[in-house]
């Protein structure tokens, strides 16, 4: 499943393609399981709107819709805030992709987006885990996610997270409650930067220990984001590009290898039902 690095790839990717186009007809296919809005609501939410932006939050694309795209002129009223939005969950094999309209049309493709410069917006998901979404901001409260995001989370809410908390540190990253966009991939290469065992009890880890997480997960994220996230299965940017940075991985998927920093192998565990990878030299 896409995390927090390849969400946020893709959303300034589209964001950069298609801010201000106007959404001039919309298409949904026959499938009722990557629509958690009806198709025929969306279509008419949709067309005519405006993408104001497009942004993460969590492990979703949110678009930004309104209904003027004029920039700012000097002395003029600000422009109105968004009215709608779309919203695109990725699930285990989604793309949001920004082509054009004699682009070959992918096998799986639910929704195309047909925008006033010429270009298409098409969500593609093989496996239907995907999930789109219109909410119109009339109506409906705007989206947001449900833990915080490990990019801004400062120091003391980070650690009153995991206080008390009998759960293994890995599994406690995992819980989107607590944290948005981190998934396996990104739990374990955090640990393993940050030192700290997968195994270890959240509620028991020092403050040092915390704040080295903090610090590690931020970091392996941005580097992330900067080599266009982890194409370790189906996932590629808007441009259909895949990314590069497990070409840097330390841990995940590196079972039996030796480990960058100290030469031992790389062990896998399952734990929290996901399998889980370390250096049982490099962590305590």
């Amino acid at each position: 499943m896409p995390e927090l690095p390849e969400v946020e790839t893709i959303a300034r990717g589209v964001n950069e393609r298609v801010r201000g186009d106007r959404i001039v007809h919309a298409w949904f296919d026959g499938h009722r399981e990557p629509f958690k809005t009806p198709a025929a609501k969306q279509a008419k939410g949709l067309e005519g709107r405006v993408l104001l932006s497009v942004h993460r939050t969590g492990k979703h694309v949110v678009c930004e819709l309104g209904s003027d795209a004029r920039q700012r002129k000097e002395n003029a009223p600000p422009p109105a805030p968004p009215n709608a939005q779309w919203i695109v969950h990725l699930g285990m094999t989604g793309r949001l992709l920004v082509t054009t309209p004699e682009a070959p049309v992918a096998a799986h493709t639910h929704a195309r987006l047909g925008l006033a410069s010429g270009r298409e917006l098409r969500f593609v998901d093989p496996r239907r885990f995907g999930r789109l979404e219109f909410r119109d901001l009339g109506r409906d409260q705007p989206f947001t996610a449900s833990g915080a995001d490990p990019l801004t989370i400062a120091q003391e809410p980070f650690a009153a997270l995991f206080r008390d908390r009998r759960l293994s540190i890995k599994a406690a990253l995992l819980n989107q409650t607590l944290l948005s966009g981190v998934g396996n991939i990104y739990a374990d290469e955090s640990l393993f930067h940050a030192g700290i065992r997968p195994r270890r009890s959240a509620g028991r880890l020092t403050k040092s220990e915390l704040e080295r997480l903090r610090l590690a997960l931020r970091q392996v994220l941005e580097h992330a984001i900067r080599l266009g996230g982890s194409s370790v299965s189906d996932y590629v940017d808007a441009d259909g590009v895949r990314g590069f940075f497990q070409l840097e991985h330390c841990v995940y998927l590196r079972t039996g290898l030796p480990c960058r920093r100290c030469q031992t192998a790389i062990r896998r565990i399952l734990l929290a039902g996901r399998g889980t990878h370390f250096c049982p030299s490099c962590q305590r």
